[in-house]
């Protein structure tokens, strides 16, 4: 008997009532808000709207799932379709079996979708996630501690894992914790690509290239360890070639990227506070303001001039026929006054 081990859990789902609570289930549901919430901080950072992650997410965590269920079942389809084997259970999400290999690519498809209805740039958003997609991975392995699954060869270690179930072919004993190997793993790559972001301000997708290629490092060791039923190519399991191509193509990416378009962008989302385009909309918008206000007060200036020479016009109006009939008696005057001389110089 070992004297320290890692307990299995007796079982991986509570009910409450007729509602079943798993464990595996919950893993998943924490990592993706983990990832989210990390993610929201560090598009806010970066020059981008609050709020603009979650948005996205809404497209990539249902096609990420898709994804992961699709990778694990076309890669182990004698467990769905297989004699015997009920494919209905190929639906089963909850009984463990997501592929992360499905998940990024087919997530990355629907943030890709979401990217554009907001009209951000789908590299820049892939670097603010990508420190959360390590820490939601090295979370959601827990589930895989629930279901009792993901261990490696037997091992005679403190750290063992204590595996007591013998469903599905499992041979009760102590292993290595794969699970908890790459759990640990992911924390690391987190931590990495924060660190390696700040000190070299990575953009233009080359964070979440470095997220990927550390992944995958450490996969391909920890993919060995494991025991589990793969299929094989030349004698090496398939997780693990997948991880050394994407490891490849990742490295690619970071060099050709950083030859091709060195720094980061300046503008992550358009219509943000730090969008030189929509400050130059706001500044076109309050000199409007300013010259329809200062049209404004011109107008209301002048509305006394308008009426102080109305009154002068009408003023002179009530003037022009007194001055009139004045002009007209003036003559008849001269008249009787020269009709009244000479008279009265006839007498």
């Amino acid at each position: 008997m070992e004297l320290a081990y890692i307990p299995s859990p007796s079982r991986g789902v509570l009910y409450l009532g007729p509602i079943p609570l798993r464990g595996y289930a919950f893993c998943i549901i924490i990592g993706v808000f983990v990832a989210v919430w990390l993610g929201n901080k560090r598009w806010i950072a970066r020059g981008g709207r609050p709020g603009t992650v979650a948005d996205i997410a809404v497209w990539a965590v249902p096609f990420g799932l898709v994804g992961g269920r699709l990778y694990h079942v076309i890669t182990d389809y004698e467990l769905y379709f297989s004699p015997g084997r009920d494919w209905v259970d190929a639906f089963k999400v909850w009984e463990g079996g997501l592929g992360i290999w499905g998940a990024i690519a087919l997530g990355a498809l629907g943030a890709w979708i979401g990217a554009r209805r907001r009209g951000v740039a789908m590299p820049a958003y892939a670097d603010a996630v990508a420190p959360g997609i390590a820490f939601a991975q090295a979370i959601g392995r827990w589930g895989n501690w629930f279901n009792q699954e993901l261990y490696g060869h037997e091992t005679h270690l403190p750290w063992a894992l204590h595996i007591t179930s013998s469903e599905g072919g499992r041979v009760p004993g102590y292993y290595h914790p794969t699970f908890l190997y790459e759990s640990l793993w992911c924390v690391g790559v987190g931590f990495l690509v924060i660190w390696a972001d700040r000190r070299f301000k990575l953009g233009h997708g080359r964070a979440f290239a470095l997220y990927v290629a550390a992944y995958c490092t450490g996969r391909a060791w920890i993919e060995y360890m494991r025991v589990d039923d793969a299929h094989h190519i030349l004698g090496v399991r398939l997780n693990v070639w997948t991880a050394l191509v994407v490891f490849l193509l990742a490295v690619t990416y970071l060099v050709l990227s950083a030859r091709c378009r060195p720094g980061r962008e300046t503008v992550v989302e358009q219509g943000a506070p730090g969008d030189p385009d929509a400050g130059e909309a706001e500044a076109d918008a309050d000199d409007g303001e300013t010259k329809a206000e200062a049209k404004d007060a011109k107008a209301d200036a002048t509305e006394p001039e308008k009426a102080e020479k109305a009154e002068k016009a009408e003023k002179a109006e009530k003037a022009e026929p007194e001055s009139g009939s004045e002009t007209e008696s003036g003559p008849d005057a001269k008249a009787g006054i020269k009709d009244t001389a000479d008279s009265g110089k006839k007498g």
